[in-house]
């Protein structure tokens, strides 16, 4: 295997210009990557820790800068839920370049999934949405490790299931298991970005280690419905694309550190009015 500095030589000499910028192309990081029996993200490492950008990632540094790419190739983020958010959300995630993403959901699809959920389609019925997951993962960028769970969540897997996280996202569609899934992953010492969905409406929050959380929204476990209100109001295809949308983008601002997180603050939308309230939380 060559070394780093040889890696980056052999990127730089690839580098060719791209509207003021050195760029490096996914058919010569496949390349460069067979050549030296590495994986494909350690070359856009290298490439980008050389001052040459993957190609795929131009627009994506315009935004966060080089130093941000690397911090999103470096970093892990779970996923809990793979449905309607959780598809939407890793499809951000994959194509922002995000490392390492842990997938995690027991469930398959079925045709009521149909309507809303990027993942499922009509020949994937009965699939794992963990398998679908890696599967369109694999698709979107080979630089992203995946690390797939077709288990539900629970108190006492949770531990070893968010094993090496920097990040957690919460795309579960039941309340008991949301306040679980909190008091976990705080437990860990990690942030976790909330979002929820019903008919029209949405909600984003992002929640660090000692904050509040879902406990000021709910309280506690007992008592909680296992559903809320999506039950009701259904869910049309366009409410999980916009609320998985400020999801993937809390992610991203906390892992690089561009942006303020939506941290002790609840974002709510309401996509029939086109109105979009933020809640200040104590």
């Amino acid at each position: 295997m060559t070394g780093d500095g040889d890696l980056q030589e052999q990127v730089c000499e690839a580098a060719q210009e791209e509207g003021g910028a050195r760029v490096v192309r996914h058919r010569t990081v496949r390349k460069l990557a067979a050549a030296n029996g590495c994986a494909i993200r350690e070359v856009e490492l290298a490439a980008l820790e050389a001052g040459v950008v993957p190609w795929r990632y131009v627009r994506n540094v315009g935004t966060i800068g080089l130093d941000g790419q690397i911090k999103l190739l470096r970093s892990t983020a779970a996923v809990v839920g793979l449905g309607g958010l959780g598809g939407f959300i890793i499809e951000a995630l994959a194509r922002m370049g995000v490392g390492r993403l842990i997938l995690i959901d027991g469930d398959v699809f079925e045709e009521h999934n149909f309507n809303r959920q990027l993942l499922s389609g009509e020949a994937k019925l009965g699939m794992a949405k963990a398998e679908a997951a890696a599967r369109r993962v694999a698709e979107v960028n080979s630089a992203v490790e995946v690390a797939p769970h077709a288990a539900m969540l629970t108190r006492e897997n949770l531990p070893q299931l968010l094993g090496g996280a920097d990040v957690v996202v919460d795309a579960l569609d039941r309340l008991p298991i949301r306040l679980v899934l909190q008091e976990g992953v705080q437990a860990l010492g990690l942030p976790l970005v909330h979002g929820s969905i019903a008919g029209f409406l949405g909600q984003v929050m992002t929640i660090f280690p000692g904050d509040p959380g879902l406990r000021g929204l709910y309280g506690g476990v007992a008592g909680l419905p296992e559903q809320g209100l999506e039950a009701q109001l259904g869910v049309p295809a366009a409410t999980p694309m916009a609320v998985a949308a400020w999801e993937a983008q809390e992610v991203v601002k906390i892992l690089t550190g561009c942006g303020e997180p939506l941290r002790n603050r609840l974002l709510v939308m309401d996509m029939g009015s086109g109105s979009v309230d933020f809640l200040e939380l104590e």
